[in-house]
């Protein structure tokens, strides 16, 4: 069973503006709350406070049992102890007309919906969107942070709060470094403030590299060469302490002082205008851009030691290998990221130092006999938690299970990152893309499925494999609007198959370990009606990455029309557990409906064909294949609904039509024609 998690805090615990409610609780810092401006005393016992800040966080209410383990070293009486520290927070938070911390059956509950709560200011700040505030929201932010989440709240013994607090420090250091990223960013050129949050931010993130070449351009802008050459030299010495490259530094002061070679000099600089520290030779010109992603090593709370190898590191070196294997993303080493986590590095503070645009990190735990796997995709810069669930499983084979919650991981954190540069790219000017942005942009517009967003999917990606010749993805995504085009008839069906099969055959010189290479080339053979080969080129793509949901998918596609329509609908529900909610999830489920025509079981067909054509980038072709199966499975008044809905866009859509873009079985294609009989569609 696979249960999605929220990733943001409870809608009753936003609270109202800082100052506007009754009740003020803050935790960032030491703990304080008021009441009417008025400061209440906090009870002496810090497991009070510790589930005070505990309950304001958490998603879900949670049990007693999980608040009795929480709270750790709880002597004869566990529950009589949790009901004595409920009563001292209900000291604190309740009022006699209102009733804040709720209790029903097992779980308990507190409610903060009239109250303000910094770290859920915070939260909700995080996860809206940090970039569209305004600098006045930022610096309000930043402001909120007096110190380290719960300063001083360890309590002994108490390891499961104490693993708890841990990760939510690092957590909302990661938000802080954030807010001041952004806060420099939105300051003018000119403001002394730049300088301050700076500072703190490098003092959060003392190996953040785009912290550091953001002050050596302060400081070069403002001909500060003198404290630009200090700077350099302490964070060199530093980076070298800690095996980190610090030369891309060194080009980013050469850059700045080269720059703004006509600044004012400040008083003493002319003394050091030239480098202390050797330039060296130029680096090499940096490699095409992808999106990156760092794994960190799970917490492994099944293990009963710290050392290394647990099924926990085996998750995680998975995932490593797997996501490499997509060949769409930069992944970071398994050593260099088992070396930070060694150092007691967190996931937010390791994503910053590698300079990735994101980072998962999760734990494994054992509940009775089952196994429990919590995961989070961050992106690094904005700390905003952009995908997280839960995978609860029971541990009859844990390495099946383990295998399988590493296949749903990649291939929802593939799903979820491309989505997310795809709608990043859309919003950038057109002739301010690089080839990895174009690529998105193509992939926003090739996913509407129409003509003319197929043909503005063809212009990104021949702009992408333009900027960028060794793309091999982007001429995948060409062949892919060639290959439209030929399937809808949206331009002359021979050139454009020869066209996708040329740009496929691109993609192979460029990278034929690109599983999406591969893929390409396998439509492109179907199209030409070389099968066998094409389920060659598909099974290369599925061996290739066993997580490519499109390779899966494109098979079910392959057999569901003349090949072995059990392994269609085999392929069809395996794309589709990779990829619940993959653009081409229409095609998944249409592939299933017409595999079930071939095996005879035409009500089942209907109901698979009726989800397809609900899909809302659902093309003619699928909601003709609703129509044929309703008719078979004898639905005709439904059928005909969606032939009308056809004959809308397509008014001399006939039967021919829908066969010429296929490739069936002469069985299949009779069946087909035995439905479109039966509502006209001859």
């Amino acid at each position: 069973m696979v249960a999605r998690v929220e990733t943001t805090m409870e809608s009753d615990r936003s609270g109202g503006a800082a100052g506007a409610s009754a009740v003020d609780v803050r935790v960032l810092g030491p703990m304080t709350v008021s009441r009417d401006g008025v400061a209440l005393a906090l009870p002496a016992s810090r497991k009070v406070r510790a589930l005070i800040a505990y309950l304001a966080l958490a998603p879900r209410a949670p049990t007693r049992a999980q608040l009795c383990e929480l709270l750790g070293d709880i002597p004869n009486d566990p529950r009589g102890e949790l009901r004595w520290c409920l009563s001292k927070a209900r000291s604190i938070l309740d009022e006699p007309d209102r009733r804040r911390i709720e209790t029903s059956l097992d779980t308990v509950r507190l409610d903060l919906s009239d109250c303000y709560v910094d770290v859920v200011d915070v939260g909700q700040a995080m996860q809206t969107g940090i970039e569209k505030l305004d600098p006045g929201r930022l610096r309000a932010l930043s402001n909120l942070f007096v110190g380290d989440f719960l300063d001083g709240m360890e309590i002994d013994r108490s390891p499961h709060f104490n693993s708890w607090l841990i990760a939510q420090r690092r957590r909302f250091r990661a938000c802080h470094v954030a807010v001041l990223e952004h806060l420099v960013a939105s300051l003018t050129a000119e403001s002394e403030e730049i300088f301050g949050c700076m500072e703190k931010w490098l003092q959060l993130a003392p190996f953040d590299r785009h912290a550091h070449q953001l002050l050596l351009n302060a400081l070069g802008q403002r001909g500060h060469i003198r404290e630009g050459e200090e700077h350099l030299a302490a964070t060199a010495h530093a980076f070298e302490a800690e095996g980190l490259d610090w030369r891309p530094l060194r080009e980013a002061w050469r850059d700045a002082r080269a720059r703004h070679a006509s600044a004012p000099v400040a008083a003493g600089a002319a003394a050091c205008a030239t480098s202390t520290l050797p330039i060296g030779p130029e680096l090499p010109t940096a490699a095409p851009r992808r999106a990156s992603i760092a794994v960190m090593p799970f917490v492994d709370r099944l293990a009963e030691s710290v050392a290394r190898g647990g099924l926990a590191d085996g998750l995680a070196h998975d995932i490593i290998t797997r996501l490499a294997k997509l060949r769409s993303l930069f992944v970071i080493a398994q050593g260099t990221v088992f070396a930070l986590d060694e150092r007691c590095i967190g996931p937010e503070e390791a994503g910053r130092t590698l300079n990735v645009d994101y980072v998962l990190s999760g734990s494994l735990r054992r509940q009775g006999d089952r196994i429990i796997v919590n995961v989070e995709l961050a992106e690094t810069r904005s700390a905003r938690i952009v995908w997280a669930e839960t995978f609860d499983d029971k541990r009859d084979d844990t390495f099946f299970v383990l295998d399988e919650i590493g296949n749903r991981i990649v291939a929802s954190i593939a799903g979820e990152i491309e989505a997310i540069e795809r709608n990043r790219a859309i919003l950038k000017p057109p002739s301010s893309l690089d080839a990895w942005e174009a690529h998105h942009r193509g992939l926003w517009h090739m996913y509407r499925f129409n003509r003319a967003d197929n043909e503005r999917a063809r212009h990104f990606f021949e702009m992408a494999v333009r900027l960028d010749p060794t793309f091999a993805r982007a001429h995948a995504g060409l062949s892919f609007t060639h290959w439209q085009n030929a399937f809808q008839h949206w331009g002359e069906r021979d050139p454009e198959i020869d066209r996708a099969f040329e740009t496929a055959g691109q993609s192979l010189i460029v990278d034929d370990r690109d599983p999406a290479a591969h893929w390409a080339m396998g439509r492109a053979l179907w199209l030409r009606g070389r099968q066998d080969q094409s389920l060659a080129e598909l099974e290369t793509a599925v061996d290739l990455s066993p997580n490519f949901a499109l390779g899966h998918y494109t098979l079910a596609f392959v057999h569901s029309q003349s090949g072995d329509p059990r392994a269609a609908i085999e392929s069809s529900d395996h794309s589709r557990h990779l990829s619940p909610f993959d653009p081409l999830l229409f095609g998944m489920l249409g592939a299933r409906a017409m595999a079930l025509v071939r095996l005879g079981r035409f009500d089942e067909a209907a109901d698979w064909a009726v989800k397809a054509a609900a899909r809302p980038n659902a093309h003619a072709h699928i909601l003709a294949i609703a129509a044929q199966c309703l008719a078979l499975a004898g639905r005709l008044d439904e059928a005909r609904s969606f032939i009308a809905s056809v004959h809308k866009s397509l008014p001399h859509y006939r039967i021919d039509d829908f066969l010429a873009a296929f490739r069936f079985s002469p069985d299949a294609a009779a069946l087909f024609r035995t439905g479109a009989k039966r509502i006209g569609l001859e």
